[in-house]
């Protein structure tokens, strides 16, 4: 008998320990992860919540961080189930939030930030070299990030080992750079063994495409997910201009007049024509784009960051999209509900009308 409790009690014990360390986070996208995603990052906008319609989230709110940088803000809630999320918030009405966003000059993805006169933030979020990402973002990462490694490392130590991070708008844009950071970060003491998801819902674009190639390789196989309303304007900014120096380096495109020589002489005149005049136009309008977006910006940008330095910027704007795509398309009875009256000009682009489409099309998901 005694033999038998014995067994049973390590038996039962067996039990809980494959419990808390069984993984609750699976890939691909979850309807009702993302649903529970929006309930809680729509509860960013007041506190204590009065205002907020929405069903209250099954997740609990640990701790909100205090505004950084440029009106950066992020939260930690932790499920039922002991995921935590990491909720980065989008952009407020403050001149500052603004600023952030249209602050688009690229930079390296490989350098740092000097955000004042006492902190220096080195970041790495891609391994290519031609990889480049949206400076003012950077500066939202660089404000929140290092106290988001404190919380994970604290966390971890509570059995929290499983995390999702979620950001909507500009909240989305800094979601992309988190993530990439966390996978790069050079820091012996952080656990290595960590599961993270990351869903960047109504996102702008956060980089080029080699960073995107990054984000996508690094997140392959159902980890890392863009959702987009297909009547959004947001994930279309922002503007993005491709030139010959964007593209890889074996194309065609260095070698063009070296080729031409073998064409006849009426073929060369012509065509040799057309490439100086595309080839001159995109790269005088990359340049212009590239220093009213960059240094230009950057100096009111000085005003709200006494301290900061500029990093050198990248002779590029060709922003590209990043993330599996998840595309919710607008219907009939979404029209009717939520119309654009030619003012509303943000009307599909709140977290509302992504959980009206969400359950649209995803109904099954909710019965």
């Amino acid at each position: 008998m005694k033999r038998f409790r014995y067994f049973w009690l390590l038996a039962l014990c067996w039990g809980v320990t494959l419990q808390a360390n069984a993984q609750h986070l699976q890939a691909g996208f979850d309807a009702r992860e993302y649903e529970e995603l929006l309930r809680l990052s729509i509860r960013h906008r007041d506190t204590p919540w009065r205002q907020v319609s929405t069903p209250a989230p099954a997740s609990r709110l640990v701790y909100r961080s205090p505004v950084t940088g440029l009106q950066n803000r992020w939260d930690l809630w932790l499920r039922p189930d002991g995921v935590g999320i990491i909720s980065i918030r989008g952009t407020t009405g403050a001149a500052e939030s603004w600023m952030e966003n249209f602050y688009a000059g690229m930079i390296a993805a490989q350098g740092s930030i000097h955000l004042n006169d006492t902190t220096n933030f080195p970041y790495r979020v891609a391994t290519d070299s031609a990889a480049y990402v949206h400076v003012g973002w950077m500066i939202g990462l660089a404000s929140l990030a290092p106290d988001i490694v404190q919380k994970i490392k604290a966390y971890y130590r509570q059995g929290i080992h499983e995390y999702i991070i979620m950001g909507h708008s500009q909240g989305g844009a800094i979601a992309f750079l988190l993530r990439s950071y966390l996978a790069y970060l050079d820091d012996p003491d952080m656990p290595k063994d960590i599961v993270y998801k990351t869903y960047c819902s109504a996102a702008p674009k956060p980089g080029n495409l080699y960073y995107a190639y990054d984000f996508d390789y690094l997140t392959r196989n159902g980890w890392g997910f863009r959702i987009v309303n297909a009547r959004d304007w947001v994930p279309e900014t922002p503007f993005s201009l491709q030139t010959t120096r964007d593209m890889n380096p074996v194309s065609p495109f260095p070698y063009v007049k070296p080729l031409l020589k073998k064409q006849k002489l009426l073929v060369r005149w012509v065509v040799r024509s057309l490439y100086n005049k595309m080839d001159r136009s995109s790269r005088k309008a990359s340049r212009r784009m590239a220093h009213t977006l960059g240094p230009l910006l950057g100096k009111r940008v000085k005003q709200s960051l006494p301290g900061y330095v500029q990093p050198p910027f990248a002779p590029s704007n060709a922003y590209m999209t990043a993330g599996s795509p998840v595309i919710l398309q607008p219907t009939p009875a979404y029209y009717a509900r939520y119309p654009f009256d030619g003012k509303n000009v943000f009307v599909h682009h709140q977290m509302e009308q992504y959980l009206f489409l969400l359950h649209a099309q995803y109904a099954e998901a909710f019965r």
